[in-house]
């Protein structure tokens, strides 16, 4: 388990070079990243190639007993590129072209600018290719980030027209699979077609998932023209994309076979703020949301079932959220450890010195803008210490949690209640979860889950005979499934199918949906199960069982003494249906009950901002909260970082089973 930094040498002078490489071997890290914005200084001329400053950087980096990273620098064409060919750049809904000036304004679609990257990516990779220093390449940069998946201009038009006639083959099929009868939008051809723009109302939502399909496949189809020009260069070069948290218009499944290695950026104080709903607590504005950044990254765990990096961790206060509180005091080493629990095989800090110039200013590196160590460079060495003592297995979960961009999508396309979110919805099972010390694989739906011993699955809105199917056998073999609110709602097209929900999974379920409704909070919002009254929030059915049992029913309201939550036994499994958005503690004791039946390990339920993760028979204990916790472990169990009291914002881990502990807060 290793520590690693992104530099940017190109903002410094050259003299500053070799000691700022010393100071990172001295802290003891592994790999550093560098030239992800640097094609103005690669090219600062057309067809004028400087690359030996790189190359220098890269020689010193190998001097001192580290690895280069490098990226493609296509995330940020050149004044020179944007003024030649401006017909690269993205287009708002409206037609709004955006400009150059600051990054990502390029279009995934654009002819030109495709065979600019190939070009310039062939440039480096070959430069490269003998290069011992060189591990491992980065494409481009976060894709997606300031919502520039989609473009709507008319290279976009083009590739969409051409990418539903692969998929349909017919506009008749088109016609039928989206249902254009409605508000008169029947097309007599694929020229018809146009990207969604501006338009008076709400387009039609099987055209809006059809465009965000084809927006997010636009670029894997870019992103593919950088693996293959690197790999081409040389096969021992491991390639990967550093994606983003909660980020839901860019689908990292469909990047997986390209790529070798998954990577994100995990910035927890601004996630609090700005990636859901609601306001950050005292506790989370100074170290984040322990199960926020979790479900990050068992996502990225999730889409190789693999280890993955942290390409970008944040190294102090940063720029970009409304407010930048500075970290709490240990933050940045708590953080690298609750990383590697969930599987993460390296952490790099993003960046290594504050930067004088430019948007970035105010986004603090491991050292000061002087040279001198800030906060984080003091975390990072102690981490570096501490992780440099592991050589761990990967994360081995008995949980699926089941996630899908399309059924992100689809939800959000049509939501029914302005505070409705995907990824807070999820959240709500996926803490649930980690409250018991459950460690968890984030997976596509059509991914196998046959080593699993308990599947949740919230929202699964669009489903297919395909897909019941292959959950219908999991449970008959044993498997526990529970199902949540909108799940089995739409078909594959975003239409409602010609059943009531849940569709396909009916028969597993034993119940269908008889009404629905979206829940403002001055409504009646209560449920009964299992002896006792809980709270949910925003969305409620009520259920008509048909084999299942009712275990949970609504209180108060029209939908009084409903079926609220059903229970099915199918082969040799169940299924729990769970249909309204719970509280915390009605999503705990469902999630409570599922592991039991499932035996699935679990610890008594853990407080707010306090986490046990297990990786490769080690327990790491994670305080993401400002109080001290007692921590209780077996008699026989060794601790390797830390002790029994786990202090504010810190991190201890012993040889051990998770669910054998047990914490007081102090």
């Amino acid at each position: 388990m290793t520590v690693g930094v992104c530099y940017f040498p190109e903002h410094w002078p050259r003299e500053r070079w070799e000691r700022d490489v010393e100071q990172m071997a001295e802290a003891g890290f592994s790999y550093v990243r560098m030239a992800e914005f640097s094609w103005s200084r690669i090219e600062p001329e057309p067809g004028e190639i400087e690359l030996s400053w790189l190359e220098e950087a890269v020689s010193l980096i190998g001097d001192h007993g580290m690895e280069a990273v490098l990226c493609t620098p296509t995330a940020t064409p050149p004044k020179w590129l944007v003024d030649k060919e401006p017909g690269i750049l993205q287009e708002e809904p409206d037609g709004t072209t955006r400009q150059y000036g600051s990054r990502r304004h390029y279009c995934f679609n654009s002819p030109e600018y495709r065979e600019q990257t190939r070009r310039i990516v062939s440039v480096m990779a070959e430069r490269f290719a003998d290069n011992p220093h060189v591990a491992g390449w980065q494409t481009d940069n976060e894709y997606g980030c300031h919502e520039t998946i989609r473009c709507w201009c008319d290279d976009c038009a083009a590739a969409f027209r051409e990418w539903l006639s692969d998929a349909y083959g017919d506009v008749e099929s088109l016609n039928e699979a989206w249902g254009t009868t409605f508000w008169s939008q029947h097309l007599r051809s694929f020229d018809e077609v146009d990207p969604p723009r501006h338009t008076a109302a709400e387009h039609h939502p099987s055209r809006l998932l059809d465009y965000y399909r084809f927006s997010a496949e636009s670029a894997v189809d870019y992103n593919a023209i950088h693996t293959e020009l690197l790999r081409e260069a040389n096969d021992d070069w491991f390639v990967a994309h550093n994606f983003m948290g909660d980020f839901d218009s860019c689908d990292v499944y469909r990047f997986a076979d390209d790529l070798d290695l998954i990577t994100w950026d995990s910035y927890p104080t601004g996630f609090a703020q700005d990636r859901r709903p609601g306001a950050a607590s005292a506790d989370e504005l100074r170290a984040g949301d322990p199960d926020q950044v979790g479900m990050n990254h068992d996502l990225y765990r999730g889409a190789k079932q693999q280890p993955f990096w942290v390409m970008e961790q944040q190294p102090g206060d940063v720029n970009w959220p409304p407010y930048a509180p500075q970290p709490g005091e240990g933050a940045m080493r708590l953080w690298a450890h609750h990383a590697v629990a969930h599987g993460a095989d390296e952490v790099l800090y993003f960046r290594w010195r504050r930067c004088r110039e430019g948007q970035e200013q105010y986004h603090a590196g491991l050292r000061k803008q002087d040279g001198s160590p800030d906060r984080g460079y003091r975390d990072a060495d102690r981490t570096a210490t501490e992780l440099a003592e592991l050589d761990l297995d990967p994360v081995d979960a008995d949980v699926a949690v089941l996630h899908d961009y399309d059924n992100l999508w689809a939800t959000s396309i049509q939501p029914h209640a302005p505070d409705w979110e995907y990824w807070t919805h999820m959240r709500q099972y996926y803490a649930a979860l980690r409250a018991r010390s459950v460690q968890a694989d984030v997976v596509h739906p059509d991914w196998d889950l046959s080593g699993y011993d308990a599947i949740v699955a919230p929202a699964l809105h669009l489903v297919d005979e395909e897909l019941a199917g292959a959950l219908e056998s999991r449970v008959e073999d044993g498997a526990e499934l529970l199902l949540t609110v909108r799940s089995g709602a739409k078909d594959t097209s975003n239409k409602l199918p010609d059943v009531p929900a849940p569709g396909p999974l009916a028969d597993l379920v034993g119940a269908t949906v008889d009404q629905h409704e979206s829940v403002p909070e001055q409504l009646d919002r209560r449920v009964s199960y299992d002896g006792e009254t809980y709270g949910y929030r925003t969305f409620a059915e009520w259920l008509a069982p048909d084999g299942a049992t009712a275990v949970g029913s609504h209180v108060g309201g029209v939908g009084d003494g409903r079926a609220a939550v059903t229970e099915h036994e199918f082969g040799a499994g169940h299924v729990t249906y769970c249909g309204v958005w719970p509280e915390s503690g009605l999503a705990d004791a469902v999630v409570a009950d599922m592991l039991e039946r499932a035996d699935v390990p679990h610890s008594e339920r853990l407080p707010t901002g306090v986490r046990a993760t297990q990786r490769d028979g080690y327990t790491w204990v994670t305080n993401f909260t400002s109080d001290p916790v007692a921590v209780t472990v077996p008699d026989d169990a060794r601790w390797l970082v830390g002790g029994e009291t786990v202090g504010a914002f810190d991190a201890a881990v012993y040889e051990g089973a998770a669910a054998d502990l047990s914490l007081d807060q102090r």
